[in-house]
């Protein structure tokens, strides 16, 4: 491993190889794809929130001229309980999984689909849908997390399937899985806290808010008895396995192919349409496409948990943390599955206290099944933790940062899972704030008099996840280098991994071509998920780059007529140690390939570990007009410890789409459902994401402490940009106004309303 920041091509800011197709149109997403004989499949759903399906009577659809299949749960599968490891490698019910596609024998969420026509327009599906006859008997839905725990509520499943044993003492509730995290002595621990900080938070149902609607077609071809699949999803291999397992066919039946994805953020890992197309497809003979409008996407695909969360932490005078505990309660919607291991593993991960006890619950709700979202449940739980600390600062009068540095994890500090860290940057961050001019200099004016004006900061972190990948480079006769990848690229993946590929062979990226390739043409490659792509991937390019530099030097040494160990490539060209006068560029090797002995082709398969866990924190100025509760981001700065940044410009991207991910949350949305557990704002016009309007320029600052668990010191960096906003946009607001809000988002009803109330 290469330890040495010297790099030739690592760090640098090549132009991304996929720029030009998308800036100008031609790139390819799901929505693309068009098949001889296409069909065009549409969805009926349920349009109540909590029901018992009666019957179902799909005659008439099936009686329209141009309908070719119609499709119920009937047809999807036998009746599973098993467990199936779904993308983000957590064990699912299958039948939980099947029935998310299609539902069976109840509806759980207002939008849960029943039904599906594949037709020979979108308009005449649409009109077949219409004709299918649902028999509902309509139940009370339940949509939060409080009033689905209440005595009264509804219980949505009665005998869950869950991956772990169930206490007993959730039987009857909704309550469906539970995890705690435990260790030292609680009581002892906030015996010895001189100041004790209680925190609560109500966090709101949000979605990923990716550009491009879910789409995927289908042609499942009985004489080659292969079902092809063409998608926009974060892993293509994941997809085939589930797929597999959904419809039960071996995963060598099932061919899919990746297209270029409009953003995921975690949303598109867990199949929604590809099954319903599928056996449409099937069932008619010919390809089926599906693609979701937005309101679908809202309302039916799998947004991330809202929920309520609670902290505790106890400190001394000096402002050493003596015990600390957080307890999360996570919407999961209509099946199990909430992130809430995750929350409570990383609600302390910055710090070291000796006295820990976290405890999730997860609750399912009239909600679609939740999904990931950039650090899956850490933002909702650094809420609560990060604001406390900003609290015990006032109380000790310490400044906050140093407060946190007197805490600060390190290497060889446990975690709350009982892991211990290695080289991690929670220290490097910290002091990297502290010497940032933003830090220092005075607060901005606000723009009226009736504005007060704030300054928060926060920290995060992200474990990140590892996983398996395979990359295979092909020496071209005109010396360039097809890179082929089994990672779909969703954040300049492609770029980032020929620049690992390059700096082996010193030669320029520009000269690499990578190409995301189909399941049957590259080897198991996990998903992109987990801020694992560039890591895992880069590693396997690396280690490619070396298959491929071992025998160019093998090729040359024959061609030199000289032993192997003489010759070094490097630089773009190889080289002799014993003749300064013996050079070959890599240009003129490749042309002559044919006649020296064949082809060269480089692999590299790794089963990645060590991708590191990575810090941030987030400096930010606001201000409030205390008459209309609105607030103004004045100033952002955002700070990652990145490890290596390969490509320094996507990097920063993926800091500052976190940053304004976390921003949305924090200020503007949420899931609004009425009195029938529908939503109510299933639209961009009303489903209120940032605009450019809402956010100033996020300035970024890349710390790069290095990772020992990667060639080139790279860390996974897409997922605990999200995590501080939330906090640090909440020490802001109680800056400016003496006050808590208590509740996410906060809007300008919210937080007026507290104002008005002072407080209560």
């Amino acid at each position: 491993m290469q330890k040495s920041r010297d790099f030739k091509y690592i760090g640098k800011r090549p132009l991304r190889p996929d720029g030009v197709e998308k800036v100008t149109g031609k790139a390819l997403y799901g929505a693309d794809i068009n098949l001889p004989g296409l069909l065009y499949g549409k969805i009926l759903r349920s349009p109540y929130a909590h029901a018992n399906i009666l019957s179902i009577d799909t005659e008439a659809a099936k009686d329209v001229p141009g309908v070719y299949a119609v499709l119920t749960s009937e047809d999807l599968l036998k009746k599973h309980t098993e467990m199936f490891k779904d993308l983000e490698g957590t064990l699912t019910s299958l039948k939980y999984l099947s029935n998310n596609v299609l539902a069976e024998g109840k509806v759980l969420y207002a939008g849960h689909a029943v039904a599906a026509v594949a037709a020979i327009s979108p308009h005449v599906a649409l009109d077949a849908l219409s004709l299918i006859k649902v028999e509902y008997d309509v139940l009370e839905p339940v949509v939060d997390v409080e009033s689905s725990m209440g005595e009264r509520a509804p219980i949505l499943l009665k005998t869950p399937i869950t991956s772990s044993p169930r206490s007993k003492k959730f039987d009857s509730t909704n309550i469906v899985g539970d995890c705690e995290f435990l260790r030292g002595d609680i009581d002892t621990g906030f015996d010895k806290a001189d100041v004790v900080v209680e925190t609560k938070y109500r966090t709101k149902t949000v979605h990923q808010g990716y550009i491009e609607p879910q789409s995927a077609t289908a042609l499942w071809s009985e004489n080659d008895k292969q079902l092809k699949i063409w998608c926009s999803n974060q892993g293509h291999f994941s997809v085939r396995n589930e797929m597999s397992a959904l419809l039960e066919i071996p995963v060598s039946s099932i061919k899919v192919i990746p297209m270029e994805i409009g953003g995921g953020f975690g949303g598109k890992i867990t199949a929604h349409i590809e099954p319903v197309a599928a056996i449409l497809s099937k069932k008619s003979g010919r390809p089926v496409k599906i693609s979701l409008d937005r309101a679908e996407v809202l309302q039916c695909t799998g947004p991330t948990s809202g929920g309520i969360v609670k902290a505790k932490i106890g400190a001394t005078k000096e402002g050493i943390f003596t015990a600390a505990t957080c307890n999360v309660y996570l919407d999961a919607g209509a099946y199990p599955g909430s992130f809430i291991e995750n929350a409570c593993n990383t609600a302390y991960a910055p710090y070291n206290i000796p006295n820990l006890q976290l405890r999730g619950f997860d609750i399912v709700t009239n909600k679609p099944k939740t999904g990931a979202y950039r650090a899956p449940g850490t933002p909702n739980s650094a809420l609560a933790v990060e604001t406390a600390i900003d609290e015990i600062s006032k109380k000790l009068k310490i400044d906050p940062v140093q407060l946190r540095l007197k805490n600060a994890a390190d290497k060889g500090t446990r975690k709350a899972d009982g892991t211990i860290y290695p080289e991690i940057g929670m220290i490097e961050t910290a002091n990297s704030v502290l010497q940032h001019q933003h830090y220092s200099e005075s607060l901005p004016k606000s723009s009226s008099k009736s504005f007060k004006v704030g300054r928060g900061i926060a920290f995060g972190y992200s474990g990140n996840i590892n996983g398996a990948a395979t990359v295979i480079g092909n020496v071209v006769e005109d010396g360039t280098i097809t890179l082929i990848t089994g990672a779909v690229d969703i954040g300049g993946t492609r770029i980032s991994i020929a620049q690992q590929f390059a700096e082996v062979l010193g030669i320029d990226p520009t000269l690499i071509n990578p190409t995301v390739a189909d399941t049957d043409s590259i080897g198991y490659t996990s998903a992109s998920v987990g801020s694992s792509a560039s890591h895992k991937n880069g590693w396997a390019a690396y280690q490619c780059a070396l298959d491929v530099k071992d025998q160019l030097e093998e090729r040359v040494s024959k061609i030199w007529n000289v032993p192997k160990n003489t010759v070094v490539f490097g630089n773009g060209y190889a080289k002799s140690k014993m003749d300064s006068e013996l050079i070959m560029p890599l240009k003129e090797l490749a042309s002559l390939l044919d006649e020296t002995g064949g082809p060269i082709t480089g692999r590299g398969n790794v089963d990645a570990r060590g991708c590191a866990g990575s810090f941030s924190a987030n400096i930010v100025d606001l201000e409030i007009d205390i008459e209309t509760g609105k607030v103004n981001i004045l100033k952002y700065t955002a700070f990652q410890d990145a490890g290596k940044a390969i490509h320094p410009s996507y990097v920063e991207g993926q800091i500052q789409g976190g940053t304004v991910q976390g921003i949305g949350w924090a200020l503007h949305e949420e899931y609004v459902f009425d009195d029938n557990g529908k939503m109510a704002n299933p639209s961009l016009l009303d489903y209120r994401m940032p605009t450019s309007w809402d956010v100033p320029m996020i300035d970024t600052h890349i710390i790069e402490h290095y990772n020992p668990g990667h060639p080139y010191g790279a860390r996974g960096v897409g997922e605990s940009s999200i995590v501080p906003p939330l906090p640090a946009i909440s020490n802001a607001i109680s800056d400016a106004i003496g006050l808590r809000i208590p509740e996410i988002p906060m809007s300008p009803t919210n937080i007026y309303r507290f104002i008005s109330n002072d407080g209560n």
